[in-house]
This record gives structure tokens, C-alpha cells and sequence, in this order.
């Protein structure tokens, strides 16, 4: 398949969206309703060789009806690519590659620090935050596409 824009995003109704916040050492998951309108925290995976993460996604994919993946693009505030993006963009490439499911990039630049925020004021202990902020990121970062989505098709 491709990383192609959210706007090309064809998906067969029911299927869902995951996203992916990659990390050096996770990868925080988070899934969409099948409406595409919801999304829900789900795991965090450690992270090891691309093989290996392809293929416990894979499982992941396949157990949930997913017709794409969302990854989270961890751009410079500037707009341009850092050593994180430009890791991204690899592993996007990669999936793109060797798998037919389509892959859309996401601008993520805050994200972390928005749910580490959102946790904080939630008075989360340290070792609870640490538990849970990267399958939190990831879907902060699958709700901002959901929300462009369903912009770009006109829904309220």
C-alpha cells in the first residue's frame, strides 16, 4: 500500500482506525469505534526490531477489523523533521511496504505534553502517568485525525 493523506483515506465501512504513538522504547496504541468517530486508549507495546512490531500489530489488525493506521508524525515546532519524525516516517514507509493496509501520518507535535497535562490535573501518580501516556497520546493523536475526517466529509 502507501502513507497517503487522510484525505485519500478509503476505508470498507465497519473497519477502524488504529493509531500509533511511536516512542524509542513503546508504542502506545489507541482504536477507533467502527463509526470512525471515537477513539479509545488501548495498549502500549515495547518496542523491538520492525518484524517483530509489524507482526504483533499484524495480530492486533486482524483481531480488530483495522483498515489503517494512524502513526503520530512528531514534528519540530517549526514544522520540520527531527531524529523522532524522521523515525516515523520510516516505520510508515516500512508498513507501507510490506503490508496493504494504508498508513496516514499525523501531525503530533504536543500530544504528549497535552495528555501528561490532562494526567497531572487529574492528580495521576507518577507511576500511573508513566502507565498509561503513550496509549493516551496515541489516541489524542487518533481523535485529531477522526476529527479531520470527519471534517473533510462534511459531517458535523
Amino acid at each position: 500500500m502507501a502513507v497517503i493523506g487522510l484525505e485519500m483515506l478509503d476505508l470498507t465501512p465497519g473497519s477502524r482506525l488504529l493509531g500509533l504513538d511511536l516512542g524509542e522504547k513503546t508504542i502506545g496504541l489507541a482504536l477507533s469505534d467502527r463509526l470512525l468517530t471515537v477513539a479509545t486508549p488501548m495498549q502500549t507495546l515495547k518496542r523491538g526490531k520492525f518484524g517483530t512490531d509489524a507482526a504483533r500489530l499484524d495480530t492486533i489488525i486482524n483481531e480488530q477489523g483495522v483498515g489503517g493506521l494512524v502513526v503520530g508524525l512528531p514534528l519540530n515546532m517549526d514544522g520540520s523533521d527531527g531524529p523522532s519524525a524522521q523515525s516515523a516516517r520510516a516505520f510508515a514507509r516500512n508498513w507501507a511496504g510490506s503490508r496493504e493496509l494504508p498508513v496516514i501520518l499525523q501531525d503530533e507535535r504536543l500530544s504528549t505534553s497535552a495528555v501528561t497535562r490532562t494526567l497531572l490535573e487529574a492528580d495521576a501518580s507518577r507511576a500511573r502517568r508513566a502507565d498509561v501516556v503513550d496509549k493516551m497520546a496515541a489516541a489524542y493523536i487518533l481523535q485529531g485525525a477522526l476529527d479531520r475526517l470527519r471534517h473533510l466529509r462534511g459531517s458535523p
